[in-house]
């Protein structure tokens, strides 16, 4: 019987020690981060008065990003100290954003249309846009 359990003792001690881990590391998602700053004069009033935009150039969104990836946008009004994500409502004027082909507009509008005239950056404000990529 002791010569049974340390037979089946060695064959499990060499099945174990013939185990080897595999470690597989998974690609990332790849990330890029821009940064502008968009000064007062970058706004444009629309013909109709209602929307102040600053087009933004970021030549790494193609078609294929605007298909199958993400955007992310976030404001500082504080020289990137702090940022806020975008929609979001300041001093009763919206702020969003639109992506698209080599670019994101951010816009301005009133949020509640009692005045309609949204109010203009006084100073210059810090625009984060993050890419966000998909490895799948």
């Amino acid at each position: 019987m002791k010569k049974l359990t340390i037979l089946m003792l060695c064959i499990a001690t060499l099945g174990l020690a013939s185990c080897k881990k595999d470690t597989i590391v998974q690609p990332s998602n790849a990330i890029l981060t821009v940064v502008k700053d968009v000064a007062p004069s970058a706004w444009i009033l629309s013909n109709d008065g209602k929307t102040y935009s600053a087009n933004l150039s970021v030549p790494e969104i193609d078609q294929f990003h605007i298909d199958n990836e993400g955007t992310l946008v976030y404001i500082s009004y504080n020289s990137g100290a702090s940022y806020i994500a975008l929609p979001f409502v300041y001093n009763v004027d919206a702020y969003s954003y639109e992506v698209y082909k080599g670019g994101v507009s951010i816009d301005v509008q009133s949020s509640d249309y009692q005045a309609t005239t949204p109010i203009k950056p006084t100073s210059t404000v810090r625009i984060k846009i993050v890419l966000v990529g998909n490895d799948l």
